[in-house]
């Protein structure tokens, strides 16, 4: 009986990840800005799927509870993802401030070891991103018109 409602389970894992399922729950689409997506594919394949889950539910409309508020931007619209994997720290960020998509911004491995402070430098290309990603949400919008 045991293994039978192990089967169904897992029976259903795969509805529930498949994006070609027809269901009421609407995905925004994902975008990564400039080397996001190809930093984040360097990532150990264990903290690859911490950020995949996180991003997912960012695209279900939730917050995991790995992605925090990110500091230096105005409220909770800018969160970083946080994994910490055999003893280093990976960030990934994203912005949930456009109503139709998602977009990744950075990825990176933190490498200072300052507190949990992140590096000027990657701050500010993540502003630089995040003011592009503005300017593509409008040319998308404009698009759709």
């Amino acid at each position: 009986m045991y293994k039978a409602r192990i089967a169904d389970l897992t029976g259903l894992s795969h509805i529930w990840d498949n994006p070609r399922v027809a269901d009421p729950i609407k995905r925004k689409p994902l975008d990564f800005i400039g080397s996001s997506r190809e930093d984040l594919r360097t990532f150990p394949k264990e903290v690859r799927i911490a950020m995949g889950t996180a991003l997912n539910s960012a695209q279900l409309g939730a917050k995991h509870p790995s992605a925090k508020p990110m500091k230096g931007f105005r409220g909770a619209g800018v969160l970083e993802i946080v994994d910490d994997f055999d003893g280093d720290a990976y960030r990934a960020v994203y912005t949930v401030k456009f109503e139709a998509i998602v977009y990744v911004l950075h990825a990176f491995q933190k490498k200072s070891k300052k507190g949990i402070e992140t590096p000027k430098s990657d701050l500010d290309l993540v502003k630089v991103r995040y003011k592009f990603a503005e300017k593509a949400y409008r040319e998308l919008k404009a698009a759709r018109r």
